[in-house]
């Protein structure tokens, strides 16, 4: 199956110029997402994963499937302020200026074997953040996973020192 034909272009979204990569047609195809899933958990069922590390919020579908194909937890990093326990925090640079990604403190630990998921790597800077988070909480990072990679953007560039796959390549 040929994913890349299924993720729709919206041009323009969300501003000017951008050409928006839409993976909404992938989840509504119960086969394409099905495969997505089968792709993403190649080589990773004999790892000793404990946790799948999803990022807010498109990053959550995919963990949370991966999770249970494998039979590891899923752990949510979401955006400030929006985790009900204590938290620890990451800072990234943005364009113009900087934005935060949160992890409870409790939710990996030394010893944890995670893998990070995303849906799409752009620029890099969320995905990065996301893994200096699982990393500063002890936890061992076996593979960082994306759907899409933009490769025209420099993303990959900020997963120094990781293993790093991605299905979809634009």
């Amino acid at each position: 199956m040929d994913l890349k034909q299924i993720i729709r272009d919206v041009p323009d979204f969300p501003k000017p110029g951008i050409l928006f990569k839409d993976i909404t047609p992938l989840l509504k195809d119960p086969i394409a997402f099905r495969e997505t899933i089968k792709l993403l958990a190649e080589g990773l069922r004999d790892k000793g994963i404990t946790a799948v590390v999803g990022i807010e919020s498109r990053g959550f579908i995919f963990a949370s499937a991966l999770a249970l194909e494998i039979g590891a937890g899923m752990v949510p990093v979401r955006k400030v302020g929006k985790l009900p326990y204590k938290t620890a925090r990451e800072t990234y640079d943005l364009e113009y200026g900087t934005d935060s990604v949160e992890i409870h403190e409790d939710a990996v630990a030394k010893g944890d074997r995670v893998v990070v998921v995303d849906d799409v790597i752009a620029t890099g800077g969320t995905l990065a953040a996301c893994c200096k988070l699982v990393q500063s909480l002890g936890a061992d990072i076996v593979e960082v996973s994306t759907v899409i990679e933009l490769s025209f953007l420099p993303g990959r560039d900020k997963i120094v020192g990781l293993p790093f796959r991605s299905l979809i390549v634009f």
